[in-house]
């Protein structure tokens, strides 16, 4: 994997759901972001997941305290990364998919009513893998963390 260098003039720009669709091919129940800023430069994003009481998974988990589970809070920053990577251009056809999850960390519980915030920043990139530092904010309170490398893989 190389450095990436050639993102630093793209400039800032939102994806909303119907791109994000375009990018990655998760569906709902299973498509946990529903916008990603492309912040200048094309390095570094944000995504935004709308947790709600509605979310299938809050049914069992926990029934009373419905919490959303650590490694959905995961995958929605995979999901965040995975728009951020297939947005630079070059891997059309291409599906970003997990090699790694190193120092995964859930630092503060995800409830209903709250607007999750996917920081992703991409560390490294090539034509078939690349690798992210990420990190999900609840409010101003860290909920999750990790670093994440993707195979890129033909469609």
């Amino acid at each position: 994997m190389d450095d990436i260098a050639q993102t630093d003039s793209l400039p800032a720009r939102t994806i909303e759901t119907a791109e994000i669709q375009s990018l990655i091919p998760h569906r709902f129940p299973f498509l946990f972001v529903d916008r990603v800023e492309i912040l200048a430069g094309g390095r570094k994003a944000v995504g935004t997941k709308c947790v709600t009481i509605n979310e299938p998974y809050f049914q069992g988990h926990f029934p009373g305290r419905p919490i959303m589970p650590g490694v959905i809070v995961l995958e929605a920053l995979a999901q965040a990364g995975c728009v951020l990577l297939c947005s630079q251009g070059g891997l059309k056809g291409k599906l970003g998919v997990f090699l790694s999850i190193e120092g995964a960390k859930f630092r503060h519980p995800v409830l209903p009513g709250t607007q999750l915030k996917l920081h992703v920043e991409i560390l490294k990139m090539g034509t078939r893998a690349g690798k992210l530092r990420g990190e999900a904010l609840s409010g101003d309170t860290v909920a999750a963390e990790a670093l994440m490398t993707f195979a890129f893989v033909d469609r």
